[in-house]
């Protein structure tokens, strides 16, 4: 069963992902006008935009939801394993993709907001309410809902919960099933909340637990400032193949940094637009922008952070994939011993300057990244639930979604999760095949969208959205919103 499914995977998380992903993200930059380098300033001054109401959340809020999904385990984990397989050099192509994503971000985030919808008093969108409304394919919105529900709700969090639960055991010794149950307990009270609950919840946890583990980094690389223009210099020459002795994982350097980059932002794959909808503003761009920023802070910010840590220090190694056909080295760069690759390259980059610490912190950091990744699993499940169910004004599939993951947690705390992580993995990635197909069809309501925002900006108004003046149809939400803002 294993197999099957791990070849099924490689179908999917192929280089014809990696090349749409990319290819995808070049083209909406230039279709934008590389809004993700124009729109800097506007970005930031939005994250503060919008108040939350009874309907939806702040700018800041749906931001802070929807980092909890894009920093993950993969900030630490994945960023070592990018380094170990791809050398220094794929540092630069997760950068790279987090700037050519950002501009995708921006598309699927405005498309989430243009045809978002209110269920039981809340707004709700998504994939799947676009590829309804926009594209007119129910059969096809449907599609995408089951599979998001089944991946984000049934697999993916039992495979976050036991990286959580193995952490917290080897840095504190404790038993799994008591990291599981004080999980489960956590989880319910936060979700059995609602958005509100959910959103709060983020908002002070989220920019915690990024914004400290930033600092700490900083402080790591101050130590070792005398070795940053060195480490700046190898990971341009290796994305470049400019560095002999990483000549040999060059081809790697591009494959892994794209991958991980891809796999950590988020970028493209359908999970982002469902927290954007949720946000209450005037105009979609501007929860297009935020969520276009949002991809910066995880991969410029956060998973720079763990590549400069382990990278200023040495504590790291750069397998040689020449190695398996014999006669040649096992490792191009060799800095720890007996290390599996993941986060103990993180912890050791942090011993480096805090003995004894780094095993403690990254047990914590994971704990915070995962658990808010599994939070916002929730609310993309709960969301295609919402649309599966819209015309039923009830809530009890919710609480059975709740009850459901409850059970996952708890299963995923104490065993290990192989499977249901690699058929997590066949979810995201058909989402993200479904969601870049929707969204390179759909692409001309969120282009006008941006061009409609811009000349209201000049015109030195605060932008207001009125489908009908731009030709955007099914977006009927929005004659109402505008009708409660006049009043």
């Amino acid at each position: 069963m294993e197999e099957f499914v791990g070849m099924i995977n490689d179908i999917i998380w192929s280089n014809g992902l990696i090349i749409l992903c990319l290819g995808t993200g070049l083209y909406f930059s230039i279709r934008t006008r590389f809004l993700q380098l124009r729109h800097i300033k506007e970005m930031c001054r939005l994250l503060f935009d919008g108040k939350s109401t009874d309907s939806g959340v702040s700018s800041f809020q749906a931001l802070a939801m929807s980092l909890a999904g894009r920093v993950g385990t993969g900030n630490i984990a994945g960023v070592a394993t990018a380094i170990a397989f791809g050398g220094p050099g794929a540092m630069f192509w997760m950068w790279m993709v987090a700037f050519l994503g950002a501009s995708t971000a921006y598309v699927e985030a405005t498309l989430a907001q243009i045809y978002k919808e209110k269920h039981l008093g809340e707004f709700r969108g998504g994939p799947a309410f676009y590829i309804e409304r926009g594209l007119g394919m129910k059969w096809f919105g449907i599609l995408f809902a089951v599979v998001s529900v089944v991946s984000a709700g049934a697999f993916l969090p039992g495979v976050q919960a036991n990286s959580v639960a193995e952490g917290i055991k080897n840095a504190f010794n404790v038993e799994t099933w008591i990291t599981g149950l004080g999980m489960v307990i956590l989880f319910g009270t936060i979700v059995f909340g609602g958005v509100k609950r959910i959103a709060k919840f983020t908002e002070y946890v989220v920019p915690f637990m990024a914004i400290g583990y930033i600092l700490l980094a900083l402080i790591i690389i101050a130590v070792n400032f005398d070795q940053l223009a060195g480490v700046i210099s190898l990971v341009f020459k290796s994305a470049f193949d400019m560095e002999a002795g990483f000549g040999a994982v060059f081809g790697l350097a591009i494959q892994w940094g794209v991958k991980r980059g891809i796999y950590s932002n988020e970028a493209g794959q359908g999970t982002a637009p469902h927290i954007a909808a949720a946000a209450n503003v005037s105009h979609p761009v501007k929860q297009g922008l935020v969520q276009s920023f949002s991809v910066y802070i995880d991969t410029l910010f956060v998973c720079s952070a763990t590549g400069f840590m382990i990278l200023i220090t040495g504590m790291y190694n750069v397998y040689n994939p020449s190695s398996a056909a014999g006669g040649a080295s096992e490792f191009l760069y060799h800095g720890l011993n007996n290390i599996a690759v993941g986060p103990a390259y993180t912890q050791n980059a942090m011993d480096t300057v805090f003995p004894g610490f780094g095993s403690y912190f990254v047990a914590i950091a994971l704990f915070f990244f995962a658990f808010t990744t599994v939070i916002a699993y929730y609310y993309i499940a709960e969301t295609n639930v919402s649309y599966l169910t819209r015309k039923i004004e009830s809530p009890v599939f919710y609480y059975v979604l709740k009850v459901i993951m409850m059970l996952v947690i708890m299963y995923g705390a104490v065993n290990q999760a192989t499977l249901a992580w690699a058929m997590g993995d066949i979810g995201v990635g058909l989402m993200a095949w479904f969601n870049i197909v929707a969204i390179l069809l759909l692409q001309k309501p969120a282009l006008k969208a941006l061009l409609d925002y811009e000349k209201q900006k000049k015109q030195g108004k605060d932008p207001v959205f009125v489908p009908e003046e731009i030709g955007v149809t099914n977006a009927h939400i929005w004659n109402t919103l505008n009708k409660e803002r006049e009043k």
